[in-house]
């Protein structure tokens, strides 16, 4: 099987600076960040106000954005907040800072 190649990121967002973070996978970072803001979908994110985008990454193939969400699920909450800290070490809501 062929895969298209298309964009697809993998994202962590946050309840605040070592707050609750959900790891999840879209096709467009800018409406999912936008439905978790809103609570558009009753779960998780809208339970614990899970609304600040603190890390994401481009992947061409979504087999290859869903293996590394799973990697970041699988990782210590330890780990998770290095990763996140690499790039954003302020926990900034990086929708603002990139007009999402």
């Amino acid at each position: 099987m062929a895969w298209k190649k298309y964009n697809f990121w993998v994202y962590m967002m946050a309840s605040g600076r070592n707050g609750t973070i959900y790891v999840g996978v879209t096709n467009s970072l800018s409406r999912r960040v936008l439905e978790h803001k809103l609570k558009e979908k009753k779960g998780f994110t809208e339970k614990y106000d899970v609304a600040n985008l603190v890390y994401s990454e481009h992947h061409t193939y979504i087999i290859n954005a869903i293996d590394r969400e799973k990697e970041i699920k699988d990782l210590s909450r330890a780990k998770k907040i290095a990763l996140i800290e690499v790039e954003n070490i302020f926990w900034k809501d990086q929708s603002i800072d990139e007009g999402l």
